[in-house]
């Protein structure tokens, strides 16, 4: 029986198979509000999620913005070992261009989908179920032409009729879709009721055995991990999700904790995937810094507490036997300690060696770059821990991602119970020159981004500003998280990290201001105005 059918009694008979893991990190994570990725940026997550062993990489909607079609482009031509998907709607437009984005890719993917559901065909879509039909096989059929390797989705299939969703089916594996996909498009639906609606499409659908079952399940209810693995038990064979479990409103299903629910729990779902699970600590902290969104600490797989013990009771019991308390080796996803190992007496090869720990591999120009910033943290911090490290590169990277149009010189803050914050900024414009503005505000923030302001040609409006303490101690590193909106309503996040937390203030607001350029410059929506939500 094929898809790991079911008996009698409707248990999974499980066997030892593999199950393919879909990352939509670089499509629908970036519908996250909020989110906006540079090409480069776009780029680097597809390398690291390449090295994590995935694999599919959806590498964004090539028909909906020059700059999302860019960055299929270049994925697809750049990445060897993993398929690169792009996402299209069964409009024909739309699937030529994503053949055109992955054209040169080694192995490519059409995803194509429609609305399924009587509420999104008759309220958003204004069609009727034949003609709803028509459109998807008729995609399908367009997207053949490109690939080979062609997936099919009907969006909301949870709240679909099971009479009209299993003919869809049928019809687009007839006309060639390589692989179905059953979206729980707004995190509706349960572990009994998805797992049944898997066990039904492989009864009821014909032609099933020619196709892979895939899932796709939003986290509204906080179900989207619980329904994918149910979904796996009753027959899927893929499962699509983001890392860190971002994503379109609630997000997706955090695919670092369906990985580890498959390894960790593999007496009971008889599945294999081909990830590399040390690699998914450093995917998740790549992803984190560069989306801007922090990790909570209680994070599951990748949080910072995820693998410590705080109660003495659990202590006692740890350092007796490990497994008393721990299910996993944290050193099997990638989790890091708290090593303590550089100092302002270190040089660039104990430098290079520990970033290279980290998975960090500096070129001689790079290490060169970094080492002065390295120098200068090391002279203000005692000892230089590897979260340090992980702050230092975070603000490397993003200098290298995102285009330094603006770039700061120096603040001087002047604030007190008798004085009104005032802040004097220098900022080097993009044609090098210094411009030097002072303005006050109701703190030293404000008056610092007040100030900035004055200096920029564009006009933004700060939405969001976070702060968090990246590591330990007085003398701690501060990261700055600042999510600013433009003229056009569209947002843009910007993070900046320094032991002053003014400094990394005024980072932070000018890397966002630096990020919206970029975008414009090549074309890329942050937040889309298309649908793309499946």
């Amino acid at each position: 029986m094929a898809h790991g059918a079911t008996d009698m009694a409707n248990k999974p008979v499980h066997r030892v198979d593999r199950v393919r893991i879909f990352d939509t990190t670089l499509r629908d994570g970036e519908q996250s509000a909020g989110a906006g990725l540079t090409v480069d940026e776009k780029i680097r997550i597809a390398r690291q999620l390449s090295n994590l062993g995935v694999d599919v990489i959806e590498a964004g909607f090539a028909a909906s913005s020059p700059g999302d079609f860019e960055s299929v482009r270049r994925i697809a031509k750049e990445i060897e070992r993993t398929s690169v998907a792009s996402l299209a709607r069964v409009v024909l437009d739309d699937v030529d261009a994503a053949g055109r984005a992955l054209d040169g890719s080694s192995n490519p993917r059409i995803h194509t989908f429609v609305s399924s559901s009587m509420i999104h065909m008759e309220h958003q879509m204004r069609k009727d179920p034949e003609e709803i039909l028509d459109m998807a096989v008729e995609a399908v059929r367009r997207a053949k032409h490109y690939v080979d390797d062609v997936e099919f989705s009907p969006m909301d299939a949870t709240r679909t009729d099971q009479e009209f969703l299993y003919p869809l089916l049928e019809a687009v594996i007839a006309e060639g879709a390589t692989t179905v996909n059953i979206p729980d498009t707004v995190g509706y639906s349960t572990p009994a009721e998805f797992g049944k609606l898997i066990r039904e499409t492989i009864k009821r659908v014909p032609n099933i055995g020619e196709a892979v079952i895939s899932v796709h399940c939003h986290n509204d209810l906080g179900l989207a991990v619980a329904n994918s693995l149910a979904a796996v038990e009753n027959g899927a064979r893929q499962v699509e999700g983001c890392i860190n479990g971002l994503g379109e409103r609630a997000g997706n299903a955090a695919l670092e904790e369906v990985i580890m629910g498959l390894q960790t729990r593999n007496d009971h779902f008889g599945v294999t995937t081909g990830i590399d699970t040390r690699e998914i600590g450093p995917t998740s902290r790549l992803i984190s810094n560069i989306f801007g969104f922090p990790i909570q600490s209680n994070k599951a797989i990748v949080g910072q507490n995820a693998f410590r013990h705080s109660s003495g009771i659990h202590q006692d019991a740890y350092l007796k036997e490990r497994s008393t308390f721990e299910i996993m080796e944290p050193e099997s996803v990638g989790w890091r300690g708290e090593a303590l190992v550089l100092g302002k007496l270190s040089g660039r090869a104990g430098l290079r060696a520990r970033l290279s720990d980290l998975g960090y591999h500096l070129t001689g120009d790079e290490l060169v770059t970094l080492f002065p910033r390295y120098k200068l943290l090391a002279d203000e911090k005692r000892e230089v821990t590897d979260l340090d490290l992980e702050a230092l590169m975070s603000e490397q990277n993003r200098v290298t991602d995102v285009q330094s149009l603006y770039k700061l010189e120096s603040i001087k803050v002047v604030c007190g119970n008798l004085d009104t914050p005032t802040a004097t900024i220098i900022i080097v414009s993009p044609d090098g020159s210094k411009q030097e503005a002072t303005e006050t505000g109701t703190g030293p923030v404000d008056a610092v981004c007040k100030a900035a302001d004055s200096i920029f040609e564009r006009s933004v409006n700060l939405t969001e500003f976070a702060i968090s303490a990246v590591t330990e101690g007085i003398d701690a590193i501060g990261e700055v998280t600042i999510r600013v909106q433009a003229a056009d309503g569209e947002i843009y996040a910007g993070r900046g990290a320094d032991t002053d937390i003014i400094v990394a203030s005024a980072k932070a607001y000018i890397n966002a201001v630096n990020r919206m350029l970029t975008m414009d410059e090549q074309g890329s929506q942050p937040l889309g105005s298309m649908v793309r939500e499946q």
